[in-house]
Formats: C-alpha cells, sequence, structure tokens
C-alpha cells in the first residue's frame, strides 16, 4: 500500500478509502475511480475517464478525456492515454511507450472529429518505449516488444518486435514465449496451446 513514509510525502485519497492519489496528481470532474487503484505523482486523469479496480498509474501519467480503462492495469511513468483509445483488463503499458490518435497531425489543423480507436485487449503487455500508432488492435495476451512500432492489427498471443513490428513467435498467457514440440504443442500453467495452419488454439487449464 502507498504511505507517506514510503513516498515522503502524503497520500490523499479520492472516492473511497481504498483509492490512493498522490497529492500532486491532479482529477477532473466526472471521473470514476475504482477501488484500490492507486495513481502516483504529477499524474492528470482528465474528465470523463472512467479506470476501473486494482489499477496502478506511476509518475507523470496522462489519461484522458473519455478514456476507459479496465481492471487491473498496471501503467508505467510517462504513459499519456489518449482519447480515442480502450484498454482492457490486466494490460501492462511499459515506460514511457506512446500512443498516438491522429493518422496526419498538423499544428494548426483541428482534427479531434478525426480520432481513430485503438483497442488493447485484455492481458496484452506493451513494452518500454514502444509506439502504437492510432486505429489498430492489440490482441488478447500479445506482447510488443521495447522500442516497437505498432502499425496493423496484432494477433492474440503474438510476440511482436522491430520497426515496423513484425511477429517471431508466440507468448502464453504468462507472458513467455511459446516452445512447441514435434505435434506443435505448447503450455504453460495456464492452458495448452496447439498451432493449427499458423492460428493459435488455446485451452485454458
Amino acid at each position: 500500500m502507498l504511505n507517506s513514509k514510503s513516498t515522503n510525502t502524503p497520500i490523499t485519497s479520492n472516492q473511497s478509502t481504498n483509492i490512493q492519489i498522490h497529492e500532486s496528481a491532479h482529477i477532473d470532474n466526472n471521473v470514476k475511480i475504482g477501488e484500490n487503484t492507486k495513481i502516483w505523482h504529477f499524474s492528470h486523469i482528465l474528465s470523463n475517464t472512467t479506470i476501473g479496480k486494482n489499477c496502478s498509474f506511476g509518475q507523470n501519467c496522462v489519461v484522458g478525456p473519455k478514456v476507459k480503462v479496465g481492471d487491473g492495469v498496471k501503467v508505467q511513468n510517462n504513459v499519456s492515454i489518449y482519447e480515442g483509445v480502450e484498454v482492457e483488463d490486466d494490460v501492462f503499458l511499459g515506460p514511457s511507450m506512446v500512443f498516438t490518435n491522429v493518422i496526419n497531425p498538423r499544428a494548426f489543423i483541428q482534427r479531434k472529429d478525426e480520432f481513430k480507436k485503438t483497442l488493447l485487449k485484455k492481458g496484452c503487455s506493451i513494452g518500454a518505449n514502444a509506439t502504437i500508432v492510432c486505429g489498430v488492435t492489440i490482441g488478447e495476451y500479445a506482447l510488443i516488444g521495447s522500442g516497437a512500432v505498432v502499425n496493423k492489427d496484432v494477433r492474440p498471443y503474438a510476440l511482436m518486435v522491430g520497426v515496423p513490428a513484425k511477429q517471431i513467435g508466440w507468448v502464453g498467457i504468462s507472458g513467455n514465449t511459446l516452445k512447441f514440440s514435434e505435434n506443435l504443442v505448447a503450455e504453460d500453467e495456464f492452458a495448452t496451446y496447439e498451432l493449427i495452419d499458423d492460428n493459435l488454439k488455446v485451452t485454458r487449464k
């Protein structure tokens, strides 16, 4: 739990005694925050944003406006989640990873009506300094390597690296790279995985 001893500054609460928000963070009006969520130093949650329970936001994060974040999401330092981005449950966003929301921005042209939806599905992980170009969907439990640039949809459980990002393998729910037997079967503590015509069949344990 966050406390004044570990941070050397007081922690204030918002909406519930189980929500912990650092005194340097700013929460706008019409924001919903779930139980047991923690928001650290110098972060800003903009209006009409919904954040689920058991989430954690590091230092210098910006979320919203009109963003939906699911339960159990971990957001590391220096991440901005812009309008147009939706984050499902149990997603990990690494330090300084980047979202965009307009394909062709110009400082002198307002394109707020052209924001493209970006969807991060349940359990996926985005590595440090990766860039997610707007308009893509990252599949369930996919893993985006550090520094990758994603400019197209990512399949569930895909391991993606490079610029632009390309799939180099598969990962399990555990986040570990899957190593397949001669029968094209792999497993971890969560599921069994079978490769069929370059598609992954997942059977939960």
